[in-house]
């Protein structure tokens, strides 16, 4: 991906961003629909995904920030690729084991983003999915010091989320909420009980519940994004 260096502006809106890219001002997608302030400030160095699609309605999208000496992807879907392909790489040891894996599982009005299974052949020569386990994640772009936090804006769908894999730990399968944190300065994990203390507490009450709770990072270069393999530290409290 040759993507193209730009200059900051400032975002209308939570869709678009407001870029230089030399010295003429671009229209960029934001793939991210937080709020990501702290990172989209004035003059910040974005680096942009180019797009030859005549049909979308801009030409750029922002894939990657430069924060405090680092760059910082913002592309909120690609944390669902990322764990996905590391759990079929097998980096992720608390999810390995699997041989049947899915993206995106429709649980009643829901969406789970990863489903896992072990597949079995019965005595007919039939083969079923058995051991299921649904994983939720969440990209985390939000950095403070070097305490990552989520969300960085109230979130109701992450709620809704939350909730739903309470319900199916209580009905007896495996599941998982996992933050991905896109931020390389972030070293432990938070709850972020200042802008969502509705998220934060939910968050609680699914731990309570048996909701495993998995907290990794990414290494963001321009030429690829890895998922460092080591499980990260979390602290659910309150500040």
């Amino acid at each position: 991906m040759d993507y193209v260096k730009g200059i900051f502006k400032k975002r209308p809106n939570r869709f678009i961003a407001e870029v230089e890219v030399d010295g003429n001002i671009e229209i960029a997608h934001v793939p991210n629909t937080g709020r990501c302030k702290e990172l989209l400030v004035d003059d910040a160095v974005v680096w942009l995904e180019p797009s030859d699609n005549p049909k979308r309605k801009t030409k750029f999208s922002l894939h990657f920030v430069e924060n405090r000496g680092h760059l910082v992807s913002i592309y909120s879907q690609e944390a669902n690729s990322i764990v996905y392909d590391a759990i079929i790489n097998g980096q992720i040891k608390e999810l390995a084991g699997y041989d049947y894996h899915q993206r995106e599982k429709t649980i009643d009005d829901s969406r789970i983003d990863i489903y896992l299974a072990n597949e079995v052949d019965d005595c007919c020569g039939m083969s079923f999915l058995e051991e299921p386990c649904f994983v939720e994640v969440k990209g985390v772009t939000l950095v403070v010091g070097t305490e990552a936090r989520f969300p960085d804006a109230p979130t109701e769908r992450g709620t809704k989320h939350l909730r739903e894999l309470i319900k199916l730990k209580k009905e007896g399968f495996r599941t998982v909420v996992f933050f991905l944190i896109q931020h390389p300065l972030g070293d432990s994990f938070r709850p972020n009980w200042e802008n969502d203390p509705l998220f934060s507490k939910t968050l609680n009450e699914a731990y309570e519940s048996g909701v495993e709770i998995l907290v990794y990072k990414c290494d963001n270069r321009l030429d690829g994004i890895d998922l460092i393999p080591q499980a990260i530290d979390f602290d659910l409290s309150e500040l």
